[in-house]
């Protein structure tokens, strides 16, 4: 009898054994998420280069995780800059995933898909890639794949070539300085080319391979265009000083895409703010951490557009700005 009842008891725990090997993980449950583990979140943050627009946007990202709860003592950092170097952005990608990082970030498109192209297995949130899809880093915005996901920083160009009418109306012809060997420099430059032959608009062009190169294009393009026109290209807003310094000399306006091109010297912009669009990419972060999967977590197109104008380069260039853009506008000095 002690046997029998034995054998009953041991075939009842199998069975709560079994049944409870089958229940399903609540839907919105990650395995991936490190933060149900209650450890220290180790972070990567990858960029190809170290500039003011780059810089705002990691700290718009850290800022808003630590406004998020990630304290120092949840959440620790570590932020690496390959200074315009390739192949030491790629040595870089390696020795985060190396390290099993919990999750990277990547800051504009180069670090974007030299991150997402070791395949990793290591999640990827993305600051302002222009055109992740053109990037090959998602092939679907609303379902993002490759383990990544972020935000995508719209260029206004029809905008920025309507500010331009605005504030410089003589400008006919403009320059365009930029790296073909960035994704988003292209896909902007063509937008721009694009707009400026439907409108009657004509463009000059100069390719550069590194930042060295960047104040000699400008100063050769200086006597042929009225304005220049610089797509957001981390290798030109390395060299924007140098740039907006000849440009000057030539009293000719540059609109930049950034923000932080302006900040170094070019003439005006329509843009989003840098550290605006890092915090966005932040909030991602968290859905994340929270149980998101990442493919669950839609990339997106920001959009919170802001008309930039430094004062200091208008008096340079001779341009007096109207105050009913004045009145809207961000001014530096």
């Amino acid at each position: 009898m002690k046997k029998i009842y034995a054998f009953a008891i041991a075939l009842a725990l199998l069975l709560t054994a079994a049944g409870c090997g089958k229940t399903p993980a609540p839907a919105s449950s990650s395995p991936a998420s490190p933060a149900a583990a209650g450890k220290v979140i180790n972070v990567g943050v990858v960029q190809l280069a170290d500039n003011s627009a780059f810089t705002d946007m990691r700290e718009g990202f850290i800022a808003e995780m630590r406004l998020l709860g990630y304290t120092e003592d949840k959440m620790a950092f570590d932020c690496k800059s390959a200074n315009g170097d390739t192949a030491t952005l790629n040595s870089i990608c390696q020795a985060m995933a190396g390290a099993k990082k919990d999750f990277i970030v990547t800051i504009a498109t180069p670090a974007t898909q030299a991150m997402v192209n070791l395949d990793s297995g290591i999640p990827v949130f993305f600051i302002s890639v222009s055109n992740p899809v053109a990037a090959g880093v998602i092939t679907d915005m609303a379902k993002p794949d490759k383990n990544a996901t972020g935000t995508s920083n719209a260029i206004p160009v029809s905008e920025m070539f309507k500010l331009s009418d605005t504030l410089t109306p003589g400008c006919k012809t403009y320059g365009l300085i930029y790296n073909t060997g960035e994704t988003n420099s292209v896909s902007t430059a063509k937008n721009a080319k694009d707009y400026m032959d439907k409108n009657g608009l004509s463009y000059k062009e100069a390719v550069v391979t590194s930042s060295s190169e960047v104040q000699q294009a400008a100063q050769k393009l200086s006597g042929e265009v009225d304005a220049f026109f610089i797509p957001n290209d981390s290798m030109v807003q390395s060299a924007m000083p140098q740039l907006a310094e000849a440009a000057k000399d030539a009293k000719k306006p540059i609109y930049g895409s950034s923000a932080a091109m302006v900040q170094s010297g070019a003439f005006a912009t329509i843009s989003i703010d840098d550290k605006t669009i890092g915090a966005k990419t932040a909030d991602m972060a968290d859905k994340y951490l929270k149980g998101t999967q990442v493919a669950q977590i839609p990339a997106v197109v920001v959009s919170d557009f802001t008309t930039v104008i430094n004062q200091t380069t208008a008096d340079a260039i001779g341009v007096t700005v109207p105050q009913n853009v004045l009145s809207s506008a961000t001014l530096l000095k």
